[in-house]
């Protein structure tokens, strides 16, 4: 149950709102968060609005985008690999770097590949397509930015929560009955 939920954590930017994760990323790094009074004793400023903020919510952003290519790619290659460089009295590290690294090439390119596409393809398409016209085509994640605008933060943190609540709930239930199903298979 760990795994599916730490893959349902990771999986979130696939149907989270952007402006949910933005929200919560803009919490979390803000100034007069932990995180944010570490990042401003350590770098002498806070990550919201900085290059190196925006850096960090890229790379939340897209994780799941990496995560899923990689670790396919280490689940496709099986244990045998790694088996008989044991069997050559080849330490683990030695292991990784010599079988495993090479054996799941393919899938670190593309999850890089897909990671970065996915960064730079994602900016306010809710809002291209959308828009905000009230009434009409006023979406959540739209309405999560408004009140983040005005400084309603209450509002904002109703709505968001629910966005990410829900998310995690299907993601979760997918995984676990994705997990079930292929035992059945088994």
């Amino acid at each position: 149950m760990w795994k599916e939920a730490v893959g349902a954590v990771v999986s979130l930017p696939l149907v989270l709102p952007p402006t949910v994760l933005g929200f919560y990323l803009l919490v979390a790094l803000g100034p007069d968060s932990p995180i944010g009074k570490l990042a401003v004793n350590l770098f002498g400023q806070s990550l919201p609005f900085t290059f190196e903020g925006l850096v960090v919510g890229s790379v939340i952003y897209s994780l799941p985008f990496v995560v899923q290519p990689v670790r396919n790619a280490f689940e496709a290659m099986g244990d045998r690999p790694l088996e008989v460089a044991a069997t050559l009295r080849a330490s683990p590290w030695d292991s990784f770097f010599s079988v495993a690294l090479p054996l799941a090439r393919p899938g670190l390119l593309t999850g890089a590949v897909l990671g970065f596409a996915h960064t730079v393809g994602e900016f306010g398409v809710v809002l291209m397509i959308g828009g905000n016209i009230p009434g009409e085509t006023k979406v959540l994640s739209v309405a999560i930015y408004d009140y983040v605008e005005t400084l309603e933060w209450d509002k904002a943190h109703v709505l968001a929560a629910g966005m990410l609540a829900f998310s995690f709930l299907v993601i979760l239930a997918t995984m676990t009955i994705e997990k079930r199903l292929r035992s059945r298979l088994k």
